[in-house]
């Protein structure tokens, strides 16, 4: 147990100094990006194409309906590019997925969920791979990065009706942030040992003279962006367990560091914004504290081993690969659920009730430390904004955060914004054990592990689908008329929903002036500050799924 111990805070201590390293470089890098009033040539080829002035600010309203609309285009193109897969070059011999599976993953990818209900390897070939989803790793991610960039400019001093412009943010994410930084991602994954081929289906004799079929394909290429944009939709169904994914501890760490490091870096991206670092520090701190709280938990929880099957093995190793361990795992389980990920080096169904528990929790909590590229830092500021308003409520003063007045119409956007998630997951969850029919399906054909661990398995993919993640446990068998169409629904929601009220609230901030700092004024860069964005965190999002969770993994492993 000690020497577990040891290589739990060897490995949490290197990802923790290669995020320290990257936060300066990495966030004064974004802030320079979203900053300059520089275009790139190539920048200007496109929006000459697409007939946009690059130089026209947007009002809140009008970037909101860029949003809506790209979005919207996008989920009809990839809905279009699967249903048309049989006629495609490199399409391997396979048909069109069913109607409501296809636009399950069309809304999937483009609202950076990436939950796959169906084998990748054997459902889709290379064309609607690269085409479609590679495409909506790199769009989706520039998305969140765009609304969360929109929402720091609207705490300009200086009061104006205009977020900067969409099409130039969504331009410059991808071009200058995601695809150098994918680039670099998929050699160093190639070098480590993921394949990248377009060798297709494989047959070989095993040793035991069976035929058995072996899919390759451009894994590495798809694998860097899937990270680094914390997409996690994964090239095959074992996604990151599999070794052609993940071969060995190293890239498995190195996995890790990638799906954090645009969201660890992005508080430094918001101070550079707003003129003042102190801001960003305290948020990254928050950030930092609940996720290395969450890490612990879990792997307490899975090196404990608590339950029948764990004590008679000796560990908790059912669904967890022997190359990564027990630690490897929690680390990379803890990470994919705090952030929108949802990629898995191990099966979160196989962890023990509590630790299972932690990745549902790290979920529910909003994905806020750190979150998902853009989204996590969005959802963090929401936070803030609530834990001002609680603040100011303690001594009697009009709230305030950075110098915008927090009234009535802000405080309802946030305020909606924190229950807009869990009731989707609750409703969701509810409705697929109380309506008639549905309920049968459920239990009939989607549920494998009855009782309590089944009633688990459906709250965490409403768990995981309304806030984004992708991530399952995977004893669910998701791929019914139902569950493809519910779970869609609470996706698109989740995702826009939010977003047009984090747009709807930076609108009203840009309108204000920004107001000077008096004696009364709550220092919003100190660490006291950092303890109640905690402290508010756990208790607006956590508490809200405490009854659920006290059916689900608590009940269990207790």
């Amino acid at each position: 147990m000690t020497e577990q111990w040891a290589v739990f805070a060897a490995q949490l201590g290197l990802l923790a100094l290669v995020l320290l390293l990257a936060y300066r470089p990495l966030g004064d890098y974004m802030a320079a990006v979203y900053s300059s009033s520089r275009h790139l040539r190539v920048e200007r080829w496109i929006y000459r194409a697409i007939g946009v002035d690059a130089d026209a600010e947007q009002s809140s309203r009008v970037y909101t309906r860029s949003v809506l609309v790209f979005s919207a285009v996008s989920i009809a193109t990839l809905y279009l590019l699967q249903q048309t897969q049989q006629w495609l070059p490199y399409s391997l011999g396979l048909g069109a997925p069913s109607e409501h599976l296809s636009l399950n993953t069309a809304i999937s990818f483009v609202t950076n969920t990436n939950w796959q209900s169906y084998s990748p390897e054997f459902t889709l070939g290379y064309s609607v791979q690269a085409l479609g989803l590679v495409v909506q790793n790199f769009m989706s991610a520039a998305v969140g990065l765009a609304v969360a960039v929109a929402l720091f400019r609207a705490f300009a001093p200086v009061a104006r009706d205009a977020l900067g412009n969409f099409w130039v943010d969504l331009t410059r994410g991808t071009l200058r942030i995601l695809l150098p930084g994918s680039v670099i991602a998929a050699i160093v994954l190639l070098l480590g040992g993921v394949i990248q081929n377009l060798s297709g289906f494989i047959d070989v004799t095993t040793i035991t003279g069976a035929t058995q079929t072996i899919p390759g394909g451009p894994v590495a290429s798809q694998e860097a962006i899937k990270l680094f944009g914390t997409n996690g939709g994964g090239f095959f169904n074992a996604n990151s367990a599999h070794p052609f994914e993940n071969p060995t501890a190293w890239t498995s760490l190195i996995e890790i560091a990638l799906f954090l490091l645009i969201p660890f870096s992005l508080p430094r991206t918001f101070g550079r914004l707003v003129g003042d670092i102190r801001q960003g520090r305290a948020i990254v701190g928050a950030m930092a504290i609940i996720a290395t709280v969450a890490v612990t938990l879990m792997t307490v929880a899975e090196l404990a081993g608590s339950g029948s099957a764990p004590l008679a093995a000796g560990a908790a190793l059912e669904g967890k690969e022997t190359r990564f361990g027990i630690v490897g795992s929690t680390l990379y389980a803890a990470g994919t659920t705090l952030t929108s990920t949802g990629s898995v080096n191990s099966m979160h169904d196989s962890y023990t009730a509590l630790g299972g528990g932690v990745a549902m929790l790290n979920m529910m909590l909003g994905e806020i430390a750190p979150g998902g590229v853009g989204a996590g830092m969005y959802g963090m500021l929401v936070v803030a904004i609530v834990a001002v308003f609680i603040a100011g409520l303690m001594v009697g003063r009009t709230p305030e955060y950075l110098g915008k007045r927090l009234g009535p119409r802000e405080m309802t956007l946030a305020s909606v914004y924190i229950v807009v998630t869990p009731a989707l997951v609750l409703i969701g969850t509810a409705l697929s054990f109380t309506l008639p029919g549905v309920r049968d399906e459920v239990f009939s054909t989607s549920i494998l592990n009855p009782g309590i661990h089944g009633y688990g398995e459906v709250l965490y993919a409403f768990t995981s689908a309304a806030n984004n993640n992708g991530s399952a446990f995977a004893g669910l068998t998701a791929n019914t008329v139902w569950l493809n169409l519910a779970l869609g629904a609470v996706m698109l929601l989740g995702r826009f929903v939010p977003i047009v009220l984090v747009l709807a609230l930076a609108g009203s901030l840009a309108r204000q002036t920004a107001v000077p700092a008096s004696a009364g004024t709550l220092p919003t860069h100190r660490l006291a500050f950092t303890g109640l964005l905690i402290g508010t965190a756990l208790i607006v999002s956590a508490l809200t799924y405490f009854p659920a969770l006290a059916l689900g993994p608590l009940a269990e492993g207790l």
